[in-house]
């Protein structure tokens, strides 16, 4: 049982913890009408506790529908953002407001605004990983479950500034034949999958199927037979006659392709040096511990200017749209 050993971890700075904290999230949870939503990159003790569970679309669909009053996101800044976007009449919590995430950082507004300003004729399609000020510069929003299917219903003589990730960018350029001008960010974990030690595993492995995140490096990708988002990964192994996986993406994913296919192998890729490269530390900062004090302090609360979260919420729902 996980709450000994969550009980021995003894006292935080905000005080003692209860004895079962899962116990305590679950009271904690129906006295302020929470939803705890979490991405599957977090740790597997809030995978565990949480009431849905997702990559970005599913995650943004899951706020959007909400009846909750409060909504505990585990996951990263962003994705609080569009809770909050999408719900600005909600309390939205983040249990650390320090777990950011290198590709919406690597795309600075008031960079981005130039950018966009020197293409003055083009449509702005953001990658969903990007800050609220980010949304509302673009005009429509993207996840890597749909960046394809929402370019692909943009007429073709209308030129497109895709941002922030130019490996999903290059990705989606090769699948729909589209010129598209690249902002040039990218996940710091994405990008640190080493295609050597990809290729030495699957030698290694030769009955394992190398699947792969379109944040990815196009040599990464190359090994890949199966390419998708967080969801159509899990779905894909769930469904593949294969028993064994190498999975080149957080492997936090793994925890629930273990849940649901308990038979099958899964193998992190490696990264390029010896060490935990491959997990996304913003997303680690989120605790068991930390979504326990958020909730019952209600606080980190995600808030923002009411004038960014409208022009922010116009291209969400474009995107909301355009993914049915």
């Amino acid at each position: 049982m996980f709450t000994t050993a969550l009980a021995q971890r003894g006292k935080t700075e905000q005080g003692d913890l209860p004895l079962d904290l899962f116990w305590s999230i679950e009271t904690l949870k129906k006295e302020l009408n929470a939803v705890i939503l979490a991405h599957y990159y977090q740790e597997p003790d809030i995978q565990d506790i949480a009431d849905f569970i997702g990559d970005s679309l599913q995650l943004a669909k899951a706020a959007a529908n909400t009846n909750a009053d409060v909504i505990v996101f585990a996951g990263v800044h962003f994705m609080a953002e569009t809770a909050k976007i999408l719900n600005p009449d909600k309390m939205v919590l983040l249990p650390d407001l320090n777990a950011g995430c290198s590709l919406a950082d690597s795309c600075p507004p008031e960079a981005f605004a130039a950018f966009k300003a020197a293409h003055p004729d083009h449509l702005v399609v953001s990658y969903i990983n990007c800050s609220a000020d980010i949304k509302a510069m673009s005009d429509i929003i993207c996840t890597s479950s749909n960046a394809v299917k929402i370019v692909e219903q943009i007429p073709k003589d209308q030129p497109i500034i895709f941002a922030p990730d130019k490996n999903l960018g290059r990705y989606v350029m090769e699948k729909t034949g589209r010129d598209l001008v690249l902002w040039e960010g990218s996940c710091v974990v994405h990008e640190t999958f080493s295609e050597k030690k990809i290729v030495q595993l699957k030698m290694a492995h030769p009955q394992a199927e190398a699947i792969a995140h379109p944040e990815c490096e196009t040599s990464v990708l190359r090994h890949a037979s199966f390419i998708g988002s967080t969801a159509a990964l899990l779905k894909y192994c769930e469904e593949s006659p294969s028993q064994e996986f190498i999975v080149a993406t957080e492997p936090g994913i793994i925890h629930q392709m273990q849940k649901r296919a308990p038979h099958k192998r899964f193998i992190p890729a490696p990264p390029l040096n010896n060490c935990a490269c491959n997990e996304c530390p913003f997303m680690r900062l989120n605790t068991l511990e930390k979504l326990y004090w958020a909730m019952k302090n209600r606080t980190p609360e995600i808030t923002m200017p009411e004038e960014i979260r409208l022009a922010a919420l116009r291209p969400m729902q474009r995107m909301l749209e355009m993914s049915v």
